[in-house]
């Protein structure tokens, strides 16, 4: 606990003396403040009251800090060369049509759809990169196997609800009275690596990103329930803590909470008291709930993320007496790039390079090439 203090103090200090992170127009949604939070290894059955947590998310959840896979505060080592494609087709979900978009373009409006403009320009150069090195890997399972489904596109995206990529025209609308600042501010950070990709091995990495982690990010195997990604690991995130709406909580009913369950796994027995209904928990060593025990069954926290609704499957249950309140931390999966993170970093002093080997370490920037 005494860390966890010393910890908020240091931060409290810092918000006198640096911007904290941007908020302006976010495309994720945004709260008035962070509160911190120490997960706690079982269910908190039953609580009096709702009180805020007032300690850090684990004080001893650190990351082992791995060396940085290119030098820092250097140019970065692109020996290496991708193969890229001078244009990307994408099959809009809110359509059924197939757009083909220059690179160039794709990467301005990915950045423009998925983080901030009002985010500091080294974190937008990092999600312009993570975000032309998903689109690069897709094409390439594309064009190796086929999915009937993407009528010929690279991958999938939403503009109507502004999901991996909008347009310029689309940008400007929702920047508003600011749409010429944000959009040269994008353009500039999107065009300035728009050479360059991450790559594992070989081969573009499948660079994962989310809004907001719980203090440290997530193993991808915890959550793809696959092997273990070597450039998916956990990695210190602390700034995520100071994050817009880092803790939230939803409320149920008893009777909504059962009614969201059986409607997706009907053979849960949640005949009992509620009070039986939620057993034992484990959690990974990012505090993400790996099982626990819901009506006789062992379900992973992204099953209950998902089920009820839920920002993230890092997560507490509390029942009232009334109902259950789910205090959950974080926004998103958890696994890869944490952009709140990132921005964090940046405003720290940290560059794009940098905040790339934090989220992928072992990956390494590399040139794309486009064929001749």
């Amino acid at each position: 606990m005494k860390g966890a203090l010393l910890f908020i103090a240091v931060f409290a200090l810092l918000m006198l003396v640096i911007p904290m992170i941007a908020i302006g127009y976010p495309i994720q949604p945004s709260g008035e403040s962070a509160v911190v939070h120490t997960p706690q290894p079982a269910l908190l059955l039953p609580q009096p009251a709702l009180s805020q947590p007032a300690a850090e998310e684990e004080d001893a959840l650190v990351a082992p800090q791995a060396p940085p896979a290119f030098p820092v505060g250097e140019e970065p080592d692109t020996s290496s060369v991708v193969l890229g494609v001078a244009e990307f087709r994408l099959l809009d979900e809110s359509t059924g049509e197939v757009l083909t978009v220059p690179v160039r373009d794709f990467i301005r409006g990915a950045v423009a759809a998925e983080m901030p403009a009002s985010f500091h320009t080294e974190a937008l150069k990092a999600q312009a990169v993570a975000a032309h090195t998903y689109a690069l890997h897709h094409h390439r399972v594309q064009q190796e196997n086929p999915d009937p489904g993407l009528k010929g596109a690279d991958f999938k995206v939403d503009l109507a609800n502004r999901k991996v990529y909008i347009t310029e025209e689309m940008a400007r609308e929702f920047y508003g009275e600011l749409a010429d600042e944000y959009w040269e501010k994008v353009c500039a950070a999107a065009d300035s690596v728009a050479h360059l990709v991450l790559e594992y091995e070989g081969e573009p990495i499948v660079a994962a990103y989310h809004a907001i982690s719980s203090g440290m990010t997530e193993d991808a195997a915890n959550v793809w329930e696959g092997e273990s990604v070597p450039y998916l690991r956990p990695a210190s995130s602390e700034g995520d803590y100071l994050a817009p709406d880092y803790e939230t909580e939803k409320e149920f009913s008893y009777a909504e909470v059962k009614d969201l369950l059986l409607a997706v796994y009907p053979d849960l027995n949640l005949s009992g008291s509620p009070d039986t209904w939620f057993g034992a928990m484990e959690r990974s060593p990012s505090g993400y709930v790996t099982s626990i025990e819901v009506g006789g069954q062992v379900l992973h926290g992204k099953d209950i993320r998902t089920a009820l609704d839920l920002r993230s499957h890092n997560f507490d249950v509390v029942d009232t007496g009334n109902g259950f309140v789910f205090v959950v931390y974080g926004y998103g999966h958890g696994v890869g790039l944490s952009q709140y993170g990132a921005d964090f970093m940046a405003r720290q002093g940290a560059t794009f390079e940098e905040i790339l080997a934090n989220y992928y370490s072992g990956a390494t920037l590399a040139e794309v090439a486009l064929p001749e």
